[in-house]
């Protein structure tokens, strides 16, 4: 163990307290190994200017640039000075201001022609791109000294740009890398001899040396080659510990029985399933009949038909004599799963009932709002096996919860439940019960292989016939409000064609804590410094103003559950005009008649999100409308993506926007959570043929060694990878 050691030592050793303490509240580094794997995010050549016409809003970004010129500017009647600088690269400008006794040092140092690397947060003052008293380093040797050591501290030519903080400048971090360099050569190389060689890989030592201080353009292709592979077979090795582990698990094998309840329902359906619903269904039926649990993830775009291929699963299970659940996100979802199931279902939901269908079975609903009879009842049933399908919330997981023979657990909308709730469901059949996960968000094969990687993958991506085309548009609120005033027309427009309109806000009001869900500023962007706007207050505008005389609602996820079926119902049967709401609407609601959503703030949401919100209009005959208002700056990263969302209705395409735009460590942190370090060079987007080869080099040393025996230095990686609560999180499932 004592090779380890090195990169265990706790960088206050090396770096001094006052150093160490911005690393670890900054940017998460503790250990000498964290720093070592936090890579440059580029390089610069030291002759080469950035390009200034590309930098991104309110981010911190490094820049080398030469000064154009710099003046003093006197306000306040003389009392008060700013150093005013412009930076020039050839192909733009950016402005540099320092103010008070911050000028000095710069206005001496400053002088046209020079060359400096400069840091700082990117804003906009007057329309023009500035940095306001940015740090900066020179780089060029007018000033014999200070200039020709830093020529000289950076080694080469290629100037490695750190992900840096207001706190720490890249090229502090550059020099605490520095440092720890060194150590470098003890680290462990968890790739098997035979892989590395296999596909020419520079040793771990080598690769960490190279990508800090690479003299070649060459270097970091080949350290950054190495980088990806650890990371990507580490991961790929645990997922496939996983499977391996879930294959070991006995389950009830649940096959077809012929003349049961699913031939019954087949016979009763009005339309074919298309081929891809058949397709999806063969892989499902199969996994079902074999005897160690299916664990499959289930993806397909809003309206493709996911619950009915759930739903015949289900029904073989219940053909079987297992019971299958439904784990819904919300209450409105459950109840709304409820109903669509025992209206396709019919008598054959009505099992035990007066004239129900002798071949039929129960269909009980749990949530935690029933009254007590009822829920008293639903335990009952599902107990006795008098209920072959229950639908629910989290409900379904208290301890109270018993099952007769649960066979399977259909999870809807995956990223809205816990592991451990999932772990709870799943602990309540005889055996591991089967496990199908669906989502409506639609997730790139590289990432399924990632994220999902120990669930197998099904895709529904062909829509039924008759769904309506969507068009969707930016509406720039602060460049253009007029432009926001014909938005309200178009409302109007849509409610006098017999049509009903979503408005989406962010938050709900009344001074609520914290936006409902998601509606927050993406990473790496500033929240404004207003508030998003809230449902309270624009169903109020909207009536007062714009939508004067229409009939307006809201709904939220703060509402009485009784109050929110109320308010759904009388949208649905057409009562209601235009329904203000925060996100709830985002699952599962269906209302054909509604053609237009205005979603407000829609800069705060992400890009999926906003392509599941858009997913509720032109679900009928008419066209929808989706108008997307904002505030951002057009320059901004989140018009950018805004943009994106209107350009495209694939969300197959919007998801890789998505990953592209945020860091996919984050994605991989929400998801996966099971996985501590983000991933730092592999791209979930770009490296799909690195992924696909480094899972099936895992599940081939995984099939060889299961518990990797014969390679010490890879389960070392691993248990830095998963620390315990997370190994048990993988474990589970």
């Amino acid at each position: 163990m004592e090779r380890v050691s090195a990169f265990d030592e706790p960088l206050k050793k090396l770096l001094g307290g006052a150093t160490a303490k911005v690393m670890a509240e900054h940017l998460d580094l503790h250990t000498v190994g964290d720093l070592l794997h936090h890579y440059p995010r580029r390089y610069e050549e030291r002759g080469r200017l950035t390009a200034l016409t590309e930098l991104p809003l309110d981010e911190h970004v490094t820049v080398v640039a030469q000064v154009a010129d710099a003046r003093v500017m006197m306000f306040n009647n003389g009392r008060g000075k700013r150093l005013e600088v412009t930076l020039t690269d050839g192909s733009g400008r950016l402005q540099l201001v320092f103010f008070g006794h911050g000028v000095h040092k710069p206005h001496k140092e400053l002088l046209p022609g020079r060359r400096a690397m400069f840091a700082g947060k990117v804003s906009v003052f007057n329309r023009k791109m500035q940095l306001a008293h940015p740090t900066y380093q020179l780089l060029d040797a007018h000033d014999e000294g200070e200039a020709t050591e830093a020529v000289d501290a950076f080694a080469g030519q290629l100037l490695p740009i750190y992900p840096a903080c207001k706190q720490l400048d890249s090229w502090r971090i550059a020099k605490a890398v520095d440092t720890v360099l060194p150590s470098a050569q003890e680290a462990v190389d968890p790739l098997p001899p035979s892989l590395r060689d296999g596909r020419g890989l520079v040793p771990l030592p080598e690769a960490l040396v190279r990508i800090h201080r690479p003299q070649t353009k060459a270097d970091i292709a080949a350290a950054r080659d190495r980088l990806r592979w650890d990371e990507a077979f580490v991961l790929q090795v645990a997922l496939a510990r996983r499977r391996f582990a879930d294959t070991q698990l006995p389950a009830a094998a649940r096959a077809a029985v012929p003349g049961g309840m699913l031939d019954a329902f087949d016979a009763t359906l009005p339309f074919t399933l298309t081929d891809g619903q058949l397709k999806v269904t063969e892989e499902i039926f199969g996994d079902l009949a074999t005897e160690h649990p299916m664990h499959r993830l289930l993806q397909g775009e809003v309206g493709s038909g996911k619950t009915l291929v759930a739903l015949r699963a289900m029904l073989q299970v219940v053909d079987a004599g297992g019971q299958a659940a439904m784990l819904a996100p919300t209450e409105v979802l459950a109840q709304q799963h409820h109903r669509s199931v025992t209206e396709m279902m019919g008598e054959l939901a009505e099992g035990g009932m007066l004239g129900g269908s002798d071949k039929g079975t129960k269909v009980v609903l749990l949530t935690g709002s029933m009254g007590t009879a009822a829920r008293r009842q639903a335990l009952l049933d599902l107990v006795t096996g008098e209920a072959g399908i229950v639908i629910g919330t989290h409900a379904l997981i208290e301890d109270k919860v018993k099952f007769h023979d649960l066979g399977l657990v259909v999870v809807d909308e995956q990223h809205r439940f816990g592991v451990e709730q999932r772990d709870a469901l799943r602990s309540k059949g005889k055996q591991p019960p089967h496990l199908l996960v669906m989502t409506a968000t639609p997730i790139p094969r590289t990432v399924a292989m990632t994220v999902f990687g120990d669930l197998e993958t099904s895709v529904l991506d062909q829509l039924p016939a008759g769904r309506s085309p969507i068009a969707s548009h930016v509406v720039p609120a602060k460049d253009k409000p007029h432009f926001l005033s014909r938005a309200w027309e178009r409302v109007r427009e849509e409610v006098e064609n017999g049509h009903q309109a979503y408005v989406v806000c962010p938050r709900i009001g009344d001074d609520d804590e914290a936006p409902e869900k998601k509606g927050k500023p993406a990473a790496g962007e500033d929240a404004e410094k207003r508030p998003p706007l809230a449902v309270t207050e624009i169903a109020e505008q909207l009536a007062k103003g714009p939508l004067a005389g229409l009939r307006i609602e809201i709904l939220h996820g703060r509402m009485q559950p009784d109050d929110k079926d109320d308010v759904m119902r009388r949208f649905a049967a057409g009562q209601v005009d235009v329904l203000v709401a925060t996100t709830v609407i985002e699952v599962g609601v269906n209302v054909p008649n509604a053609t237009a959503m205005v979603i407000m703030d829609a800069d705060r949401f992400g890009v999926s999100q906003l392509h599941q919100l858009r997913g509720r209009v032109g679900r009928g005959s008419a066209p929808g409308l989706c108008l997307l208002v904002s505030e951002a700056h057009e320059a901004s990263p989140a018009r950018a993506r805004l943009s994106a969302v209107a350009a495209t209705l694939d969300g197959f395409e919007l998801s890789r926007i998505d990953l592209e735009q945020r860091r996919e460590g984050d994605v991989l942190g929400q998801a996966q959570s099971g996985v501590r370090s983000s991933l730092r060079v592999l791209s979930v987007i770009d490296d799909e043929e690195v992924i696909a080869a480094a899972r099936e080099e895992a599940v081939r040393v995984v099939a060889g060694d299961p518990s990797l025996e014969r390679l010490p230095e890879l389960r070392t990686a691993l248990d830095a990878l998963l620390d315990k609560d997370r190994e048990e999180y993988l474990d589970k499932g």
